[in-house]
């Protein structure tokens, strides 16, 4: 078959690809483009991120390069309906066109709290808003930290309300509040602050706020992401969570130790007034008082009670007392007695204790003991001619043991004897005479000192009975009416009629009878002429 005869020009396909891929280009330099992310599995090793664009009736490619994959404020999820900025390209390679992403954001605020919500699910499942994470705030922190823009309203107001109630050091961590960096800056105060020491030179604050003016959702996204609210729910420190105003609620608000619904709220949760403090530890301190003083006044009543159902001390010793006199009265008569009986042994002993009587002892037991060692001597020879005669070790034994008690006899009266000197005795004599001397003085003083005892003590006594006795008052115009048996008359009702009785006066007693008459009684004085007339009108 003929060729058909054509004057069409003839291109290659990469003529026609570069062709089409210009003019895609050329015509939509800058779109805006409104979709459905479908088949994103996160970025790619080489860090570009490819997905599909899709609505309920077309599809297109897109990719994000590595470089402004970094720089998006808001990264791509699965299944999230979003608005694509950037430009329209084709790829040769397959003749499909595609999107080249620089900028991509929530399609409408009902997306971002759909996304809001999956986030806050995933985070709470792993545990991050649990209550039994939260801490208590320290009662009267020494050093806040501050996580704010430090040229916004917020951070004037914070500071404002912590002089109004107690002023306190505060260190400010200067970040930005909305923007892509607003994220990364907070996680990097947080850390910072969580990063200082204790005692070095910039001092670790003991609380920590972040804080931020109100505003949309878009402008608050900063504190949803999943870095701040990891930052703040493993900061070492309490941190307190500010953002935005009352109705505003973040994912930071949930991790943080405690949430105030605006950044003054915040700085009130953070420090006690200083001036009820003062007055609160007045308070305590006039009770503490009151305290003191009731405890101390039981304390002394339960004393005094206890005081009151205790003994007296001179009921006591009364006992002791009074022992010891029976045993002092005793003792002086011991005292005498013993002396006495020592004077009439001693007086017995006296006449055989003379020198010439000791002397004529010590002779006599001398001729006594000789002549016992003269017969012992003779009845030993005489039993030593026996038993060389006839051997007897009876008779030995007798011999030796009987020499051996002389012997020893002799040796005790040659000990003894030098102890049996007049000398020794009249020494002795001399001691026993120089103890009973002082003994006999202090007998005589003590004799003197109970006697003057006894005598105060019957006096005293005189005067406590003529004190009490009834003659007293009979003295003073009383008298005693006695029956015949001298018994004591208190009624009148025993009185009969010729009774006879006996009345003591202060003189001494006359004998009555009674008569049964009746009582005198004493006439009323007479009135005056004057008081007559008076009583008449």
């Amino acid at each position: 078959m003929a060729e058909a005869l054509t004057n069409a020009a003839e291109f290659t396909v990469s003529e026609i690809s570069h062709a089409v891929k210009r003019m895609v280009e050329d015509e939509f330099g800058h779109v805006r483009v409104r979709g459905e992310i479908s088949g994103f599995r996160g970025q790619h090793s080489s860090g570009h991120a490819y997905f599909t664009l899709k609505d309920e009736n077309a599809s297109m490619d897109a990719v994000i390069w590595k470089t402004s994959y970094a720089r998006l404020t808001f990264k791509p999820q699965e299944g999230l309906e979003v608005i694509a900025t950037g430009r329209l390209t084709t790829f040769p390679k397959s003749s499909k066109y595609q999107i080249v992403i620089d900028n991509i954001e929530p399609a409408g605020a009902g997306a971002l709290m759909a996304l809001l919500d999956e986030r806050r699910r995933k985070l709470q499942a792993e545990g991050l808003f649990a209550k039994e994470r939260k801490r208590p705030l320290p009662y009267l922190p020494r050093v806040i930290g501050v996580v704010t823009s430090p040229t916004g309203a917020v951070i004037r107001d914070i500071l404002h309300r912590l002089n109004d109630r107690f002023p306190s050091h505060v260190l400010v961590w200067p970040v930005r509040v909305q923007g892509e960096t607003c994220a990364p800056e907070v996680v990097n105060a947080i850390e910072g602050f969580n990063a200082l020491l204790p005692d070095g030179p910039i001092p670790r604050p003991d609380l920590l706020i972040v804080a931020r003016g109100g505003g949309s959702i878009e402008d608050l996204w900063g504190f949803n992401e999943e870095a701040v609210v990891r930052a703040v729910a493993a900061s070492g420190i309490p941190v307190i969570s500010a953002v935005g105003h009352e109705t505003d609620t973040t994912l930071v608000d949930y991790a943080s130790d405690m949430r105030a619904p605006t950044p003054t709220a915040a700085a009130e949760a953070a420090v006690p007034v200083r001036a009820e403090l003062i007055g609160y530890v007045d308070d305590l301190g006039s009770r503490q008082r009151q305290a003191t003083r009731r405890i101390a006044g039981s304390a002394r009543d339960r004393l005094r009670a206890a005081t009151a159902g205790l003994p007296r001390p001179a009921d006591l010793v009364s006992t002791q007392r009074q022992r010891l006199d029976h045993a002092a009265s005793n003792l002086l008569s011991g005292l005498r007695h013993s002396v006495q009986d020592r004077r009439l042994a001693l007086s017995r002993v006296e006449p055989r204790l003379t020198p010439q009587m000791l002397s004529r002892r010590q002779v006599e037991a001398g001729e006594r003991l000789r002549n016992l060692s003269m017969r012992a001597e003779a009845g030993l020879r005489k039993t030593v001619d026996r038993s060389r005669l006839t051997y007897d070790p009876r008779a030995a034994r007798l011999a030796s043991a009987t020499l051996r008690l002389v012997e020893r006899k002799r040796a005790q009266l040659e000990a003894v004897g030098p102890k049996l000197s007049p000398n020794a005795l009249r020494a002795e004599l001399r001691h026993g005479q120089a103890q009973l001397g002082p003994l006999a003085t202090r007998l005589y003083a003590s004799m003197l000192q109970g006697l003057s005892l006894r005598g105060a003590a019957l006096a005293q006594a005189g005067k406590l009975l003529d004190a009490l006795s009834y003659r007293s008052v009979l003295a003073r115009g009383y008298a005693v009416i006695k029956d015949a048996d001298g018994q004591l008359i208190h009624e009148r009702a025993g009185l009969l009629p010729g009774t006879p009785v006996a009345i003591e006066f202060a003189d001494g007693e006359v004998g009555a009878t009674i008569a049964g008459a009746p009582v005198i009684k004493k006439k009323p004085r007479a009135q005056a002429d004057g008081d007559t007339q008076e009583s008449l009108f």
